[in-house]
């Protein structure tokens, strides 16, 4: 991320009026189960935005976010929610073009305000969320008070189920 990318994001951040850190991290080291290992954060205050997409009929998007305990329920809700028949994940070229960003850095922060942003109702009840910062060299720790603050966000109750854990 470059310094003014950097300062954007800083700005947007500093608009809706919360606190937040912002963290460096080596794009490397940046897909999430990954960061919580090498950084000691915790798992299940991690969330993830993720694009999704309409296979059929007009095209419609939406960014999601989610813990990375769960999992989208794309075959049920954002289906629904999208109205279309098959939905799948935006692919990282359609992320760039959508968002500016790079999967696996996207932040909810600053993402154009025609795209739906839908935030898993899970996602709320955490003290305390680690997004991306709109690079894989950043992450931005703040509270789920955040989404209360973008405009273009809907909290959605069964946006995600949480995954289950392997048998031992």
């Amino acid at each position: 991320m470059s310094d003014q990318e950097k300062n954007t994001l800083i700005r947007e951040l500093d608009a809706l009026g919360l606190h937040y850190e912002i963290i460096p991290c080596d794009p490397d080291l940046a897909d999430t189960q990954i960061f919580v290992k090498h950084y000691d954060y915790s798992l299940e205050d991690c969330a993830n935005t993720i694009l999704v997409k309409s296979k059929t009929g007009e095209a419609k998007y939406a960014a999601c976010v989610v813990l990375a305990t769960c999992r989208l329920d794309v075959n049920r809700t954002i289906r629904k929610k999208l109205g279309a028949r098959r939905v799948s994940f935006a692919g990282a070229e359609e992320t760039m073009e959508l968002t500016g960003m790079t999967v696996g850095g996207v932040t909810p922060v600053g993402l154009p305000e025609t795209l739906p942003l839908w935030v898993d109702s899970a996602v709320m009840a955490r003290q305390q969320i680690i997004l991306g910062g709109g690079s894989r060299s950043w992450k931005v720790i703040t509270t789920p008070n955040l989404f209360e603050s973008i405009p273009n966000s809907e909290i959605v109750d069964g946006l995600a189920n949480p995954i289950s854990s392997p048998a031992n």
